[in-house]
């Protein structure tokens, strides 16, 4: 009735009909956990209000109760919710109201509930129940920060830490519920598109990231810092640089992060297990046409980008490998490789010295089968090979390998086993002589600085005289030293006295032919010199190594001498292994002829040019030529500063007794000064290198040659008007020599000795016969590998080349024999005993060049007053 006095229709259609409701009851939190979950057969919005609320205060209890103000539906009613407009006119129904009750007998649910709608309706309701204690919580912390008495900079961090942990557990919320609603497959497609984009967005927004770490440190001053991007690009740049292999590491990354994700991948868009997805991943990338087979659009594409990634990967690991091969081809072609030998020779430095220094080492293993020589130079080793290759030399079975390297940085000659060696050869470098020796003396510095030793004697070349004791004081017993000017200025005065005696020591010192060997016999103790001197029918003794004396080595000693137990022989010999004692010979001991040494009759010699150890051979000529003596200096230095230089160097010019210095300033390549000079008078000229040109040996080498054609071009033009005038006193010993003569055809008076320091000039030179001889510094080379290979012919050669001593002469044979006499090699050995001489070797008549150390000793033959003999005698 009260409904007829509202004006509603009593009888309304289906249409404006209300809904029958369902009768509401008060359950509790136990019951309502019961429900599995919530059916309704109409649709329902809840109603939600925007005025605050108070904040509700949860007890312990499990069941609670939720009171909603009234009047806030739209019809002013006071109920939860309330129906859409477009459902029509509907009656309200009360309001549910949930009280607590003390634990009512569960109640029995109108249809079976299944254990996993127990579990999903529990899980909901905690969901539930969580979020609305996270609001509760919220609210209370922005209830009780608006009332709070902090300071308001407080208040702005309480916000942050506020406004980050709902942010959190927004986020959880919404991953856990989008990830319950996932499958396994779409999931692992989700997270292979996720880290696929995760890399770009990284180096997209890298650098604001670090700006935003640094707004919220709020760091003061002025300070730039590195952009983040920049940091790691450069942690990156030292990765690759500081670890070898962290391009391949790099890469092994690189290949299963392409397996992993390609294999996920597949694993989304087909319909297999992931493990056969992984493995296909794999094929996939060894073998880029596996693919083919593939059936649908998604599985397609997916192998396609993961064979692409295959070649790619294919790609760079060739690219590697390329590299790695070619990095470590071009490390062995620079030389950058270790050297693992024993026993081998060891050349440090590079000079035009080399060539035939490796050639007279490859003789000097010949017999060995060869060896194993080592170059460590500051070059690079393809132009060391190629300059190698260009000496068209045979090394007969002997290696040569080049290292490029410097020999003053212990590195690297470690890595040419210097330690190992059996000798170490320093060059000097062609550069000034006080340069190259300071050079020399680091070089040696730098060898006393290996830890593991030196197992070989080191054997430097020197530039100047002078330097020579520091660098023996540096490096003790293991240094043996060759002057290198020195050795050849004592040549040119020896050749320049006596012509032909340069060839003599090319033979001695070269491996070629006869050469100075040291080795004991035991059967030769007791026995006397004189017989020792012929029982050696290959070879020929020279002197003794007395064990007595500490090893000195005592070059033609008295006859009477008599072996000891521990004495050695040195001798003149083929090859090491080539000789040996053997059963004394019958000689003739008849007596010499009646001949007395000639005297001596003053000189007229000319140096052409200034060498820095010019003072030691003014020494060395004022101990060889007879009082009266002129020595003529020609060269560009002033005259003043010639005397400066000369005592500098230690010599005393009132001391000179046999000789007298006449000075003449010129240049030795201008025609007009030489023809200043008296060419024709001169008994001797010597064509020395200059010392402004001594750091190019081909620039030096062309100024000799040079100064050699004008001379003689000069001499040949004034010489025949002065025949008259010739002194036929000067060589009375070599009266009857033809070879004397011949050397002396090319003026009938003056000879010229050229100091020539390239080989190459030297052989042009010979075959012209505009010279009567060349010195070059092939002699100097072979001094080098003679004491390379055994350190005690040092102190034969330093005793034949000293002023005083023993030295190499030429004979005339008048002293040793009568005309057409026959004897054999012995006879005339036996005879030279008889004038404290060693008979070493001879020259025919007949013949262009000596022979030392002759094979047939006992063949008897008709000797001619115009043969020549070789011997090593006391100097005069």
């Amino acid at each position: 009735m009260s409904n007829s006095s509202d004006g509603r229709n009593p009888n309304p259609n289906e249409s404006e009909r209300p809904p029958i409701l369902k009768k509401s009851r008060t359950i509790s939190v136990d019951e309502a956990s019961l429900i599995p979950h919530h059916r309704s057969s109409a649709a329902a919005v809840r109603r939600v209000t925007t005025s605050p609320l108070p904040l509700p205060s949860f007890s312990p209890s499990p069941s609670f109760s939720v009171g909603i103000p009234a009047g806030d539906s739209p019809d002013g009613s006071t109920r939860d919710w309330y129906y859409p407009s477009f459902l029509g006119p509907q009656t309200s129904r009360n309001r549910t109201t949930v009280r607590p009750a003390s634990r009512p007998p569960p109640v029995k649910p109108d249809r079976p509930v299944t254990a996993a709608g127990d579990v999903l309706g529990r899980s909901v309701l905690v969901e539930r129940k969580r979020s609305e204690e996270v609001s509760d919580k919220s609210l209370r912390l922005i209830t009780s920060s608006s009332s709070s008495a902090h300071p308001p900079s407080a208040a702005p961090t309480e916000e942050r830490k506020l406004n980050r942990f709902i942010g959190n557990s927004l986020l959880f919320y919404l991953v856990s519920k989008f990830c319950g609603k996932l499958n396994n497959r779409t999931a692992a497609l989700y997270t292979v598109i996720a880290m696929l984009l995760t890399p770009f967005l990284l180096y997209k927004y890298l650098d604001r990231i670090s700006q935003i770490k640094t707004s919220l440190k709020k760091t003061s001053g002025s300070e730039e810092e590195v952009p983040l991007k920049k940091r790691v690009a450069y942690r990156v740049d030292v990765f690759f640089s500081v670890y070898p292999y962290a391009k391949l590491l790099a890469l092994l990354f690189a290949t299963i992060l392409l397996i992993g994700f390609g294999g996920l991948a597949l694993y989304a868009v087909s319909d297999g297990s992931l493990s056969e997805a992984l493995w296909l991943s794999w094929t996939f990338v060894a073998d880029s046409g596996n693919h083919a087979d593939r059936v649908g659009v998604g599985p397609r594409i997916v192998s396609v980008l993961i064979s692409s990634g295959g070649m790619l990967v294919f790609a760079m690991m060739l690219g590697l490998v390329s590299d790695a091969i070619s990095e470590k081809v071009d490390s062995l072609r620079k030389g950058k490789s270790e050297v693992i030998e024993m026993n081998h020779i060891l050349i440090l430095g590079w000079s035009d010295k080399l060539g035939s220094l490796l050639k007279q080492l490859s003789i000097a293993n010949k017999s060995l089968g060869g060896g194993v020589v080592v170059v460590l130079a500051e070059r690079d080793k393809e132009e060391m090979e190629m300059d190698i290759a260009k000496l068209e030399f045979n090394f007969m079975g002997t290696s040569v390998i080049c290292r490029s390297g410097s020999p003053l940085i212990l590195a690297d000659l470690k890595k040419v086993s210097v330690s190992k060696a059996r000798a170490i050869i320093v060059l000097a470098a062609d550069e000034n002589a006080d340069q190259s020796d300071a050079r020399a003396l680091r070089v040696v510095l730098s060898l006393a600085g290996v830890k593991e030793g030196l197992r070989g004697h080191v054997v430097v070349e020197m530039s100047d005289l002078d330097n020579e004791p520091l660098v023996k004081l540096v490096g003790g017993e293991l240094i043996e030293t060759v002057v290198a000017h020195d050795v050849i200025g004592r040549l040119m005065i020896q050749c320049a006295l006596q012509p032909g005696l340069a060839q003599i020591w090319e033979d001695i010192l070269g491996f070629e032919n006869a050469e100075f060997y040291i080795k004991r016999w035991p059967e030769l103790d007791g026995k006397c010199f004189q017989d020792v001197v012929i029982s050696f029918p290959e070879a020929v003794p020279c002197g003794v190594k007395v064990a007595a004396m500490g090893g000195k080595i005592v070059i033609n000693p008295d006859d009477d001498y008599v072996l000891k137990e521990g004495d050695e022989v040195l001798v003149i010999a083929e090859d090491d292994d080539t000789y040996a004692p053997g059963p004394l010979p019958e000689v003739d001991r008849s007596f010499l002829p009646n001949v007395v040494n000639p005297p001596k009759y003053p000189e007229k010699i000319l140096f052409c040019g200034w060498r820095r150890d010019i003072d030691d051979m003014i020494n060395v000529l004022e101990s060889f030529l007879a009082p009266g003596s002129e020595l003529w200096m020609f060269n560009e230095v002033p005259e003043k500063e010639r005397e400066e230089k000369l005592i500098d160097g230690g010599l005393d010019l009132s001391g000179l007794t046999n000789i007298k210095l006449v000075h003449k300033e010129g240049n030795a390549v201008i025609r007009r000064h030489l023809e200043n000079l008296p060419l024709e008078t001169f008994d001797s000229i010597l064509i020395l290198a200059d010392e402004s040109v001594e750091d190019s040996i081909v620039h030096s080498d062309s100024r000799s040659l040079a100064t050699l054609l004008l001379i003689r071009d000069i001499q040949s033009k004034r010489l025949p008007c002065k025949e008259a005038k010739i002194n036929p006193t000067r060589h009375i010993g070599f009266s009857h020599s033809s070879w004397i003569r011949e050397m002396q055809q090319a003026s009938d008076k003056s000879i010229i000795i050229s100091e020539i320091l390239d080989s190459r000039t030297r052989n042009l030179v010979s075959v012209s016969r505009i010279s009567d001889y060349v010195l070059s510094n092939e002699l100097v080379s072979m001094a080098l590998a003679m004491v390379a290979e055994d350190k005690q012919i040092n102190r034969v050669l330093e005793e034949l080349f000293a002023e005083e001593g023993n030295e190499m002469c030429i004979r005339p044979a008048e002293y040793y024999l009568y005309d057409q006499e026959e004897l054999c090699f012995y006879d005339i050995m036996v005879r030279g005993r008889q004038r404290q001489e060693i008979v070493i070797g001879y020259r025919l008549a007949s013949s262009e060049r000596a022979v030392i150390n002759p094979s047939k000793k006992t063949d008897t033959r008709k000797w001619s007053l115009d043969d020549v003999f070789v011997v090593i005698c006391h100097g005069e």
